[in-house]
This record gives structure tokens, sequence and C-alpha cells, in this order.
């Protein structure tokens, strides 16, 4: 049975959207997750969702306890997670609006706690194979969701994911240009790591809200223009994840 957890709300945080939706209080070895847990039914699969950067958004993208969040999941029964993210795009071929379903990232974060394995048993160390980091079945329903609900999406693209809460400079919005990334945020990178570590099946659906700091002509980039343009999206990620959940639900 598919019970799929959910990262970042984007409106299915709306206790209207889930059947008999419930709070869990939950604590893990790592810390306390960004959030209580909200647990419901969305067409007959059991729904996990928590706020990466807590239900107001108080939690800086560096200082979330992204460790504690991964596990919360998976403590819960979590078969799958689904996240939802804001991103700038570093091409000019990906515009405001678009969706990104990520396949590859780049980590520039420098702070932040990125493994469950703090220390090795003898002899027995554990390195997590991360050349493709996410999930090829989720993907795939994303893109056919993308297709079925007739978005404007591209199918793959490369995420770098900074420390934060700053925006890049110029010049770094230009070398991450240059690596091939396609877009940027501040948080996909670390939780991508850990879920494959913990062994959860793991998929993105970004939205891009703006053209980071290197398009010439461009208002640099602000937290105001991404929450409205996200906003602005909110239920069209709504929408998007609710055909996902059915079409995991169904198949498993």
């Amino acid at each position: 049975m598919a019970i799929i957890g959910i990262i970042g709300g984007s409106g299915l945080d709306n206790p209207d959207m889930l059947l008999n939706p419930r709070d869990e209080r939950v604590t893990t070895p790592y810390g306390d997750p960004s959030s209580p847990l909200k647990r419901g039914v969305v067409d007959g699969v059991d729904v996990v969702i928590i706020g990466r950067h807590g239900r107001e958004h108080t939690i800086p993208p560096t200082q979330v306890n992204y460790r504690a969040n991964i596990a919360a999941l998976k403590a819960a029964g979590c078969t799958h997670i689904l996240a939802t993210t804001a991103v700038g795009s570093l091409q000019e071929e990906i515009h405001r609006g678009d969706f990104v379903i990520i396949d590859q990232c780049i980590d520039f974060t420098k702070q932040r706690k990125m493994t469950y394995n703090e220390s090795f048993e003898p002899h027995r160390p554990v390195h997590t194979a991360m050349a493709d980091p996410y999930d090829p079945r989720l993907r795939t329903i994303l893109i056919h969701e993308c297709l079925r609900l007739n978005y404007k999406f591209r199918s793959r693209g490369t995420v770098v994911t900074i420390e934060g809460p700053r925006f890049s400079t110029r010049a770094e919005s230009n070398m991450f240009r240059s690596w091939g990334a396609d877009v940027i945020n501040m948080s996909i990178a670390t939780e991508t790591i850990l879920a494959n570590e913990i062994g959860i099946p793991y998929a993105v659906a970004a939205i891009v809200t703006d053209y980071d700091s290197w398009r010439a002509g461009e208002e640099p980039v602000t937290w105001e223009a991404v929450s409205n343009v996200f906003a602005e999206n909110a239920q069209k990620v709504a929408a998007l994840l609710l055909g996902v959940i059915q079409n995991v639900g169904q198949s498993v």
C-alpha cells in the first residue's frame, strides 16, 4: 500500500484537500521536523504532508532540519516522497510559470548535515549511489500528468542548491549557468541526498518563479516576487500532485 509524503505544501496543506485530516507531532533521533505531520487521505491514498520551512515559513533554508523531516516521513511509513519547490531559471528558454521535472542536482551548500551516517560500523562503510538521484517512475508519472494537464514544462533539468537565505550575486549566477545548471534553489539537493540515503523514492515538481541574478534587464530577484509567482501557480501545483497521488495509489 502506498503512503505518499509531500514536502512543501503548495495548497495541499489545506485541510479541505484531505479526508479526515489530523496532525501528528513526531520527534526523531535527529530532532524535531519543521512542522507537525498532517495526515489524511486523498482519493483513497494515505498522504502525509510536512511544511519544509514550517507552516508559517519561519525556518530559513540552512536551519531546516532536513534529516528530521525525511526521517519523520520514513517513520510515518511513507513509501514515496514528492517535493514541491520554487526555483529560479538559469536558462533563457526556461520561463516563469514553467514546471521542471528535475533529474539531476548540484549541491553547493556548505553548512548542512548531509548524512545519517555520522560513523561507520567496523569495516562497513556506507556510500550512497547518486548517479541518478530521482526516482524514474515518479518522474515519469509527473511528466505524464504535466502532459495531461497541458502544462508548459521541462521533462528534465539540473538544479543547483545554494545555502541561502540570500540570493546569488550576478557572478555566482553566471558561474552556475556555465556549469550547465538549469534552475537554482535553496533546498532540493539536501532533501535528495537524504531521501536516497534513507531509501525512499523521491521526485520534485519545481515551478519557475524568477531568473535569479544573471539576466540583463531583469529586476534583481526578491522574495516578494518569488512568493507572488508561486502563489499564482499554487493551484496548478496542487492539481499536478493530486494526479500523481491518484496514479501512484492505483499502481501500487
